[in-house]
């Protein structure tokens, strides 16, 4: 699947919600593509050690986006709400003339995504809670968030972990849960 790619220090994983402000022409055409066609974009982190020209900048699993919303922002920008849905390896990027970069990508099929374990989120769950509660734009974002859904619990934690692109990117090679969760643990120890 071809996919436009939208690097970001920021990252979003599958259930997650990422408000967006779009102003540079080329990321303006690929919204309006994904209008179109309904196909989304993807999101991927940048990496700051790697070379530019050679599109070796962006990390090689992103996440395919849906637009859920968007609104003209005061100062004139286009906003807009998307939603992961599922990640994705790029095994090719090329540069369109306007420097839009569009990957060749592999979608993860469900299965492929990660082993399900069964883990006690329930600190991890209360303290994600106490986060949105700290942070209403945060929580703004999500209509219903599914606290009772570990998986959900565990990949909004990995959104907002003040940990490097590199660790996060490790964390989701591994298409396992657990390294996250004994991680995460240990800081709410």
């Amino acid at each position: 699947m071809q996919l436009p790619l939208f690097p970001l220090p920021a990252h979003i994983l599958p259930g997650g919600r990422l408000a967006l402000r779009v102003f540079e022409s080329r990321y303006l055409r690929m919204v309006k593509d994904a209008c179109l066609s309904g196909s989304g974009f993807g999101i991927c982190m940048l990496n700051d050690k790697g070379d530019k020209d050679s599109n070796q900048h962006i990390y090689p699993i992103g996440t395919w986006v849906q637009i859920v919303d968007f609104n003209q922002l005061e100062n004139g920008l286009l906003g807009l709400l998307v939603e992961g849905q599922s990640f994705f390896t790029v095994r090719d990027i090329v540069t369109d003339s306007d420097g839009l970069r569009i990957g060749e990508c592999e979608i993860w099929s469900k299965s492929a995504q990660e082993t399900q374990q069964n883990f006690d989120c329930q600190v991890l769950r209360e303290r994600l809670k106490e986060l949105f509660d700290l942070y209403p734009e945060f929580e703004a974002l999500y209509e219903k968030p599914q606290f009772d859904d570990c998986r959900w619990v565990l990949y909004r934690w990995m959104e907002v972990l003040p940990v490097s692109p590199q660790q996060k990117q490790m964390f989701i090679e591994k298409r396992s849960l657990s390294a996250v969760y004994e991680y995460l643990q240990d800081l709410v120890r």
